[in-house]
């Protein structure tokens, strides 16, 4: 039996975060299982060279793409059109050519985008829903949702409507790829077909991080320094905690909170940023991972690599972190944005070593039965074959 050719399509991010580690992962995956793949990549570094006018324009609807997938999808004629991330480069255009070429639709719902003009459900230190069930989301437009301009936010909205009313979403794609269910519910309620979201994790190789013996009396933090992260929660909780002597914090990235850094805190070591190496072994060495997330985030790759070490995670009740870290197995939970009970998760933590000890056991067994890259290849080739029998049926 034939294997699939797969187009996989994303547009890479300014900061590489992520989605293009996924991206790139994935496509090569195909190919070690013997998948043909063609790959098609814009970047958005070439946003600095359009005019807003432009820009605009092509958020909603590429022409140049559409004409290059097209003559891509005629010339290697593949079954499955994987998309990860088309905004605001590739644009909603890019289904189309492939529904013009014959090829089957996957997209993997990396965010929250197709029902959030910032993509990340968060708004002024909360989750924030205010656009649900709304056509044109207004209300993303309103508060400057997308990097804080009322202008760039009203072209996301635009391109959303726009796709919205002429039934890009529903007609347009095969199959999603959400990587919770936690996402896939909220897709649901946000209009998307249920029927065609399948649920798929994100994956980590399982030599890339192997089990640890977690010696260093330390947490450790791996992640950006944004506000929707929970980084200001996480640092309040520091502060309140009583923590053994010696016990230690360190916190690896950095983004537009790196000022934190100028506050001294006994106990926290900021690492900056790190190379994957560096973060792994870190991982194989902390006593506990601390995920302070407080927006519903997508599929981190950090909690997946933190399992795949054996190290437990202390993770906020919001979300995707609820649903993979199960509290009293493979970590503990806190509540969202509440530094007095991150504390007191963080004392608890770091005084029980023996329960921390059999957590990350257990957080090592869940790796092992859902985010390897072998399991993550046959969700993968499940939704291949739903889109292509999808596709015949049109």
């Amino acid at each position: 039996m034939r294997l699939p050719r797969v187009a996989v399509i994303h547009n890479r991010y300014q900061q590489p975060g992520g989605e293009d580690v996924v991206f790139a992962s994935e496509a090569e995956l195909l190919e070690r299982n013997g998948h043909e793949v063609v790959r098609y990549e814009l970047d958005n570094d070439a946003i600095e060279n359009m005019g807003r006018v432009a820009l605009a324009r092509t958020t909603v609807w590429n022409g140049t793409a559409y004409a290059e997938l097209r003559r891509l999808f005629a010339s290697h004629r593949p079954d499955i059109a994987h998309f990860h991330n088309t905004f605001p480069l590739v644009s909603p255009a890019g289904y189309y050519a492939a529904r013009r070429e014959g090829v089957a639709v996957v997209q993997t719902l990396h965010n929250f985008r197709l029902a959030c003009p910032n993509a990340l459900f968060y708004r002024d230190g909360h989750v924030c829903e205010d656009c649900s069930g709304k056509v044109v989301p207004w209300p993303g437009v309103l508060h400057a949702c997308y990097r804080g301009s009322r202008a760039a936010s009203g072209v996301t909205a635009a391109m959303l409507a726009v796709h919205r009313l002429r039934g890009t979403w529903s007609r347009m794609v095969d199959v999603y790829i959400a990587l919770t269910a936690f996402a896939r519910e909220r897709f649901v309620a946000h209009g998307l077909p249920a029927e065609r979201i399948a649920v798929k994790p994100n994956f980590v190789p399982a030599d890339a991080s192997p089990v640890g013996e977690h010696r260093g009396a330390f947490a450790l933090y791996a992640g950006r320094l944004v506000a929707e992260k929970g980084v200001q929660t996480m640092l309040d909780a520091w502060d309140r905690a009583r923590l053994p002597s010696g016990f230690s914090l360190k916190v690896v990235g950095s983004g537009p909170l790196e000022s934190l850094r100028d506050v001294p805190r006994p106990g926290v070591e900021w690492l900056g940023h790190q190379p994957a190496a560096c973060v792994a072994a870190l991982m194989r060495d902390a006593a506990f991972l601390v995920f302070p997330s407080e927006w519903y985030e997508g599929f981190p790759l950090t909690l997946a690599e933190a399992f795949a070490a054996g190290l437990p995670v202390i993770a906020s009740r919001e979300g995707a972190a609820a649903e993979i870290v199960e509290h009293g197995r493979t970590g503990r939970h806190f509540r969202s944005g509440d530094p007095a009970d991150l504390a007191d998760q963080l004392e608890w933590a770091s005084t029980h070593d023996a329960e921390m000890a059999r957590m990350g056991q257990a957080a090592r067994a869940v790796f092992e039965a859902k985010y390897t890259a072998e399991r993550n290849y046959t969700l993968l080739l499940d939704s291949y074959r739903a889109a292509t029998a999808r596709l015949a049926t049109r």
